[in-house]
């Protein structure tokens, strides 16, 4: 990628960067304002990516936290930006910037950027899941975006479990929850010894065992990469997503995934420019 942009578009934040020679050459970020959205979110992506964009940008890729007509570029939906129900995002920023624009969602871009710049590059077939306030899932087969209607394919957040549905027990939710305490703070007491927080890791990790067994059922990857700010506690919850995972009906399945965390700084802005060379 020799100078595109890719731009993360999150409930809180707007992340971006100028993607220049496979690396991120310029990186900026703005408060999204989401329970102001409609012009004033797309106000403030625009003026983020006049900071980013150059005489030499070719294009510009975009992730967004819903669904998306990938074709023509229309963002649908969007939970947790206000009046972001139907926004032509390709056609207004092309008409803006003059320049391809290519969209989709967001946690498709986490697994894309994870095949061209992290641990996906050794697979074919992979799941990447951000763990965060929510659960998103993008599916990579045969080295490509699995080229599904609504870009809603890997959304096994939103599966029927238990009471709820896997994202109230996979995502933060489940801390606050279950416990009344964050992820990262009950990360922090767990390292410090805090049974509490160790054993509400290790209920969170028999929850993490069963969205794993569900993408291995309707999927069956390679490996599935997670991705988020809970990933990062990935050792608080190993063992006892491990242990749970013992009783899956295919165990030679499992014994061949490999369960990976990623290491590699902003994929979803990567991700994103990475739309540009698909």
């Amino acid at each position: 990628m020799k100078n595109v942009i890719g731009i993360d578009i999150g409930g809180t934040n707007i992340v971006g960067g100028r993607i220049v020679n496979n690396s991120i050459e310029k990186q900026l970020s703005a408060e999204t304002k989401a329970a102001e959205g409609g012009d004033v979110t797309l106000g403030i992506l625009i003026d983020l990516l006049k900071n980013l964009i150059t005489e030499e940008t070719t294009a510009i890729g975009i992730g967004v936290p819903s669904v998306v007509d990938r074709n023509k570029g229309v963002v649908y939906n969007v939970q947790n930006i206000k009046d972001w129900d139907e926004v032509h995002l390709k056609e207004i920023l092309e008409k803006e910037f003059n320049i391809p624009v290519f969209v989709d969602n967001d946690a498709n871009c986490f697994a894309y950027g994870e095949k061209i710049f992290g641990k996906g590059k050794e697979f074919e077939h992979f799941v990447g899941i951000t763990l965060g306030t929510g659960v998103g899932g993008g599916i990579i087969q045969s080295g490509h975006l699995l080229k599904d209607a609504n870009t809603g394919a890997g959304e096994f957040g939103e599966l029927p479990y238990l009471d709820s549905i896997l994202e109230e027990y996979c995502g933060s939710r489940f801390f606050t929850g279950t416990g009344n305490i964050t992820g990262y703070e009950a990360a922090l007491k767990a390292r410090e010894g805090d049974i509490e927080s160790i054993e509400l890791y290790k209920e969170y990790g028999k929850h993490i065992a069963m969205l794993v067994k569900f993408i291995v059922l309707v999927v069956d990857p390679q490996a599935v990469i997670f991705g988020g700010s809970i990933a990062k506690s990935f050792d608080l919850f190993e063992e006892s997503m491990l242990e749970e995972l013992k009783n899956f009906p295919y165990p030679n399945s499992m014994k061949r995934l490999k369960i990976l965390t990623s290491d590699i700084k902003c994929p979803g802005v990567l991700g994103a420019g990475s739309l540009c060379i698909q």
